[in-house]
């Protein structure tokens, strides 16, 4: 896919999916914001793709439009937003504290949020943009994950309402819903729970269709899709990229 000359931010970019994700479409030729909550991580990543780096809290209002405002102010454009900016607090329903529920969700929900409602005012301008929405399985429910899995079954609901917003400005939008895959998210869930690593991929390879558990990668090429030209006639969906049904 040709992405020369796009301009790509990805949130939640200095590791797991995103910084997967920021490869690839450098790869594919676009010029790529790799933002992150920390500095250092994001240089790592933005580096050998010559990149910029760029740290925000996204849920922080203020910071989410200066880097917004510095992407289109260095590059002259944004073309394509990533959101991948994520957290987790697992915990059972009566272990679970308030902070453990809006930290979540205000770093799923309402980062998302203002990155789009941020990216929104130059693609609509220009009559051309890409919102995709990190998304999970977990959506459809997970034990222990009350707020990680309200927040991505919302992010189906935002890509699909912006979807029809945007539209009409040629911004296409939709959500990726990953199934098992390895990142450091996922290693937290199986020290969550007790179990070794290894073997919790094991246990997880054993139940998906293809045999295998998936790598960052394999939703960055998803991703790159449909940002793609090829896929301009897809918006408001959400993608299960699980290995199966």
């Amino acid at each position: 896919m040709n992405f020369k000359d796009r301009v790509v931010l990805i949130t939640g970019g200095g590791r797991g999916i995103g910084a997967a994700t920021a490869e690839r479409f450098a790869q594919d030729g676009a010029r790529v914001v790799v933002s992150d909550m920390d500095l250092e991580p994001a240089e790592e990543v933005a580096k050998p793709i010559r990149g910029l780096a760029v740290a925000c809290d996204v849920t922080d209002r203020a910071e989410v439009d200066a880097m917004v405002e510095r992407v289109v102010g260095d590059l002259g454009r944004l073309d394509v937003l990533v959101c991948c900016a994520g957290i987790i607090r697992d915990n059972l329903l009566f272990k679970m504290t308030e902070d453990d529920w809006d930290s979540v969700i205000d770093t799923h929900l309402k980062g998302t949020f203002l990155c789009a409602r941020a990216a929104q005012k130059p693609m609509v301008q220009r009559r051309y943009g890409k919102m995709i929405f990190l998304s999970s399985t977990s959506a459809l429910g997970n034990r222990g994950q009350t707020n990680y899995s309200t927040a991505k079954a919302g992010l189906q609901g935002m890509a699909r309402t912006l979807a029809i917003e945007l539209g009409a400005f040629n911004i296409n939008v939709n959500a990726v819903a990953p199934g098992f895959v390895e990142t450091r998210m996922t290693r937290a869930t199986a020290e969550r729970m007790g179990i070794d690593f290894e073997a919790f991929k094991v246990g997880a390879a054993s139940q998906i269709p293809l045999g295998r558990i998936g790598q960052p990668e394999d939703i960055a090429n998803v991703i790159a899709f449909l940002c793609s030209d090829d896929a301009s006639f897809v918006s408001g969906q959400t993608i299960y990229v699980r290995g199966g049904p």
